[in-house]
């Protein structure tokens, strides 16, 4: 991994479609944007945020998630996620992010990734079956 610049921002965008909705994803009832499709979301802007430091065969895996889920988000809203990168120890990377939706924000998280060897994860992976 190249140098981490603390700091450094990524961001995620999605709309509150049907496939994106509690009642859809199993995680409730009603026709309102999922939790775990903001979760999802923020990982994405995570992700955005350490692309550029990564190199050849690595990757980051998510390990921790603090999250809050603050403000529901009706069907066919715009929705966008932004983390920032605001601390690297060894091979773990610690983001705070934020939603939002065209009114404000909806949710907040702390989050951790950990860098890894794509190849030599899979691997691990499959030695698992």
């Amino acid at each position: 991994m190249k140098p981490v610049v603390i700091g450094t921002k990524g961001s995620a965008n999605a709309v509150a479609d049907e496939s994106r909705l509690a009642v859809t994803v199993g995680s409730g009832s009603l026709r309102v944007y999922a939790t775990p499709m903001m979760c999802a979301l923020m990982e994405e802007a995570a992700c955005a945020a350490i692309e550029h430091y990564l190199e050849d065969d690595e990757t980051t895996v998510g390990t921790y998630l603090e999250l809050q889920h603050t403000s529901a988000t009706p069907e066919g809203m715009a929705v966008s996620a932004e983390a920032e990168i605001i601390g690297v120890s060894g091979r773990e990377i610690t983001y705070t992010i934020t939603a939002k939706d065209t009114a404000g924000v909806i949710g907040t998280c702390t989050h951790k990734r950990v860098l890894v060897g794509s190849e030599r994860f899979m691997q691990k992976v499959s030695n698992k079956a």
